[in-house]
């Protein structure tokens, strides 16, 4: 039985909802944002709530999965529209950096020839310091995807730390070789 899945989700008073079929569209003041849900996942809107309910046979395990699933992604949506979600990166290296290009980055990584990463569609890619970089959009999924991407261009080696690295990431480091006694 799946208890996220029966909590009403509470809409700011700036947030609007329109359930059409199976999709639901949410709005807010930094953007629009949808889902296509389940066919056994009923979505209704009850005052300033939204209250998701199942449509199907109770002992169903995978409706009770989805059930919990669909109400933390649009729980997910409506804190997007309303305040955004932020990832932090930071650049560890000596003569690693980033520099802003439009709404793209070019990072220098110790390659042979620069990295452009191209911003992808509704997230916003910010350089605050040579070795800072902050991602920012509503979509929860995007803007994770977005940020797992930019580590994958050259992540932590476990020796020195140099790579790209979350904020709040701690990279285990190993001994170096300790040599012929």
């Amino acid at each position: 039985m799946s208890r996220i899945g029966k909590k009403p989700i509470e809409l700011p008073s700036q947030v609007a909802v329109d359930v059409n079929g199976l999709t639901v569209s949410i709005k807010g003041p930094l953007g629009t944002d949808s889902v296509v849900m389940n066919a056994g996942i009923v979505v209704k809107k009850v005052d300033n709530t939204i209250v998701l309910e199942k449509n199907g046979d109770p002992k169903d395990t995978e409706l009770e999965a989805m059930h919990g699933m669909y109400r933390a992604v649009i729980a997910n949506i409506v804190e997007g529209v309303t305040k955004g979600y932020e990832r932090d990166l930071e650049i560890q290296g000596v003569g690693y950096r980033a520099q802003q290009q439009g709404s793209d980055i070019q990072f220098h990584l110790g390659f042979s020839h620069p990295v452009i990463y191209k911003a992808p569609q509704g997230v916003q890619l910010i350089v605050v310091d040579p070795t800072k970089i902050k991602v920012k959009g509503i979509s929860k999924e995007k803007v994770g995807q977005t940020a797992a991407e930019i580590r994958f261009l050259k992540e932590p080696e476990p020796y020195k730390g140099k790579g790209i690295r979350y904020k709040d990431e701690n990279v285990r480091r190993k001994a170096g070789k300790t040599g012929k006694k």
